[in-house]
């Protein structure tokens, strides 16, 4: 195991991470489809509203808190019921708590010392966001700081009481346990993770230039759905981590050719009600590859997420709605060609798949998530572009660097 792992603590992550603004769960829809635009990992964590007026919180009432991770394909998954599409304005102005799945597993609060190998464990075992306080003591000193304190940990290691060390990074000092409470929370994401361990790839070579299939870090159990299906369907495959289904065709000998994905990450600053509507109404081939301008439709409000207050009035029911016809570039995809059609050839814009090969490397596809700020990669063959083999996610990466 690389010592990098060994020698650093969460705390080194959080210098420079802004300060948790918790979103509640009164919030309504139309509400947090603004601030999913501004998160990490296309969701944010959704809390109960504090009923702890003028009291000191601490971690365990925070935790309880905690509802949930909302993403946008809930939200376009939500909007595209039959009732939300009948009245709009009422499903925009739903409160949040009926649309978030209750997972109160996915963020766990930590303190800033934790080992990050410990942190690691935890996002393997399914934790999507690590909370952490923002102490005063960390500004400035995290590097230095981080080695004294590890220093400590491996001693205590050599004694034997490893067993306990999440137990006892989690307790503060009972002497600054009323300022460890006060203190402002940030949040961390396997993505900020990911990020860190391409800053020191060197101290985990050889791992970083093998090639993720050398590595056993290929999922073979992916979500998909064949294009003829309609697109909703993809919304009962419950993909769960990452939340991702391809969209395939099934080749003569049994094999998948990948068309495109319905996923958080592609819908995450699209336009929410356009993509509800394509949601219900078109196949999984259409809503992936786009329909032309030039295909009849129905009437559809226009809107997008950016709309001001009078164009919400006339798409929400408001005003007259326009003929719209839906294409792809109304749920955030943008084709090279405004002329592409409904054909088994693949067009590369912003809808076209994020893609790797089974021999490219570890390194290589850290950098390509994280340039295109997603968090899963499909993977194919080899000699063959389109044939899909599985996919990469944050966590299986996770679990390469720290076996």
């Amino acid at each position: 195991m690389a010592s990098v792992l060994l020698y650093h603590v969460v705390g080194d992550l959080t210098v420079g991470k802004p300060e948790l603004v918790e979103f509640c769960d009164v919030e309504t829809v139309e509400s947090a489809i603004r601030a999913i635009g501004g998160s990490t990992e296309c969701g944010i964590p959704v809390w109960k509203r504090s009923s702890h007026v003028g009291m000191i919180e601490n971690n365990e009432m925070r935790q309880q808190r905690f509802v949930g991770i909302l993403t946008s394909l809930d939200i376009i998954s939500f909007l595209a019921k039959t009732q939300c599409l009948e009245d709009q304005d009422k499903a925009m102005k739903t409160q949040v708590s009926d649309v978030v799945v209750p997972n109160n597993t996915l963020l766990k609060i930590v303190d800033p010392g934790t080992r990050l190998i410990d942190a690691l464990e935890m996002m393997k075992q399914g934790v999507r966001r690590l909370l952490v306080p923002k102490s005063k003591v960390w500004k400035g000193m995290s590097k230095r700081f981080s080695i004294l304190y590890n220093g400590k940990w491996l001693k205590n290691i050599d004694n034997g009481s490893s067993n306990n060390l999440i137990a006892n990074a989690n307790r503060p000092s009972s002497s600054s346990a009323a300022a460890y409470m006060r203190d402002k929370f940030c949040c961390l994401s396997r993505e900020d993770m990911i990020r860190f361990l391409i800053g020191c790839l060197g101290a985990l070579a050889p791992l970083p230039l093998s090639s993720i299939s050398s590595l056993g870090v290929v999922n073979l159990n992916y979500s998909s759905i064949e294009a003829s299906l309609p697109a909703v369907e993809a919304t009962q495959k419950h993909p769960g981590d990452p939340t991702a289904v391809a969209v395939v065709e099934i080749t003569q000998d049994g094999r998948h050719k990948i068309l495109g994905e319905i996923s958080a990450s592609k819908l995450w600053k699209c336009d929410y009600l356009a993509a509800a509507w394509a949601l219900a109404n078109l196949s999984a081939g259409q809503f992936v590859m786009g329909a032309e301008d030039n295909v009849s439709s129905r009437l559809l409000p226009d809107i997008s997420v950016n709309s001001t207050v009078e164009d919400n009035k006339v798409a929400n029911g408001g005003g007259s709605a326009r003929a719209r016809k839906f294409s792809s570039r109304s749920i955030g995809f943008n084709p090279v060609s405004p002329s592409f059609g409904m054909g088994r050839t693949m067009y590369r814009g912003r809808s076209a798949p994020l893609t790797c090969k089974t021999s490219s490397s570890l390194a290589a596809v850290m950098a390509q998530m994280l340039s295109h700020r997603a968090n899963h990669v499909w993977v194919t063959e080899d000699d063959n572009d389109d044939v899909l083999v599985g996919m990469v996610s944050y966590a299986d990466i996770l679990v390469a660097v720290t076996k």
